[in-house]
């Protein structure tokens, strides 16, 4: 599924700012999203993504604000800005009206099936879905910033089930929407 792969950004940031690797973590999410634009565009011929395009911005803006200004920043505070950056971009996706998987839905359907009001529905809840899963990883990283005595283990429960959610549903939905 091509629409996972576009949040591998995400995941080499989250595993360099448990090393401890903050400013690191940010280039490295701007470089993986620069690549998989490159991958996409010239390698594979398609289009460049609203998601990979917005990740870029987010990493790439956050990590070049945090060398000009010298900001620090601890590993909640800063999960907390790329995850709430990620719900925008996601929620901006449906205020324009083109939900971010239509992109990635799109690669893998006849074109027939694109002007479908059931197709477009379909993508609507997904990136519904996606959106609030999003919403509760920024909940959970604001619980850890402002009130740092909730155990680090709920918030890595609401993290995991809120993703595996969205995940499962997207999987469900796109397999009903193909019957």
């Amino acid at each position: 599924m091509n629409l996972l792969a576009s949040f591998t950004p995400f995941v080499a940031f989250a595993i360099l700012i448990h090393l401890g690797f903050v400013g690191a973590a940010l280039w490295v999410g701007a470089a993986v999203a620069a690549g998989l634009m490159l991958r996409d565009r010239v390698v594979l011929g398609r289009s460049i993504k609203i998601l990979e395009a917005g990740t870029l911005v987010l990493f790439a803006g956050l990590a070049l604000t945090t060398r000009v200004m010298g900001q620090t920043w601890t590993i909640p505070a800063v999960r907390l800005v790329v995850d709430a950056g990620l719900l925008v971009i996601v929620l901006a996706s449906l205020a324009v009206g083109r939900p971010f998987t239509l992109q990635y839905a799109r690669e893998t359907t006849l074109p027939e099936i694109w002007a479908s009001p059931h197709f477009t529905r379909v993508n609507r809840a997904v990136t519904l879905a996606w959106a609030a899963a999003f919403a509760v990883l920024v909940l959970a990283d604001a619980a850890m910033v402002f009130v740092p005595e909730i155990p680090r283990r709920i918030d890595v429960l609401a993290t995991v089930l809120a993703l595996v959610g969205a995940y499962k549903f997207t999987v469900r939905a796109t397999s009903r929407a193909s019957e």
